[in-house]
């Protein structure tokens, strides 16, 4: 697996004036080890990930399934074997209150789940304070907590600080955790801009 992978923590950021949504991954010396760009009038969700913002090598495709769904799927491939890592499907009637992803693995098999942190406080976002309560996800694998996505509080920026220290067993591929902070920090966008 490309060493890229190997640190328990990130930081994301998506760039401010941008026609689409444009994310930079840095390691935790605040080294850019990813890029990824989202393509422009696509009516099924395409980002690429690249190992810098140059796009000189391709490491992960992120692909929605179908055109629009509101239970999307999309599938996380690492680029250079075409192999799927796994896969991220949006839990549609309960993201309308609180945002809830199940992640499954390369077989499509429900392995964990991805939720906002609580229900008050998601309603809170929603309904009153918006983008002035920085949103906090939990990933789970089983009954393990895995990883810790939180935003940052900006009110110019969007930036996710991304932690899989919690993962002492490593049962999550952190592939799909960046797909997972990608994935997330894209949606956001759409839906504050």
């Amino acid at each position: 697996m490309n060493p890229i992978f190997q640190f328990d923590h990130y930081l994301l950021k998506r760039q401010v004036l941008a026609l689409t949504g444009k994310f930079r991954i840095y390691d935790p010396n605040d080294n850019l080890i990813l890029f990824s760009e989202q393509k422009m009038f696509r009516l099924r969700e395409d980002i690429r990930v690249y190992s810098d913002d140059q796009k000189t090598q391709e490491v992960l495709m992120i692909k929605a399934r179908q055109i629009m769904d509101f239970s999307a799927a999309y599938d996380v491939v690492e680029s250079a074997t075409g192999q799927k890592v796994g896969a991220l499907r949006r839990k549609g009637f309960k993201s309308i209150l609180r945002d809830e992803w199940e992640l499954m693995d390369a077989s499509d098999q429900v392995v964990g789940l991805l939720f906002e942190d609580s229900m008050g406080l998601a309603l809170l976002r929603r309904l009153l304070m918006g983008s002035l309560l920085p949103q906090n996800y939990d990933l789970t694998i089983g009954t393990d907590r895995c990883a810790d996505i939180k935003q940052r509080f900006n009110l110019f920026a969007y930036h996710l600080d991304i932690d899989f220290s919690m993962d002492i067993s490593r049962k999550l591929d952190h592939r799909l955790g960046i797909g997972v902070a990608i994935l997330l920090a894209a949606v956001e966008g759409k839906q504050t801009s």
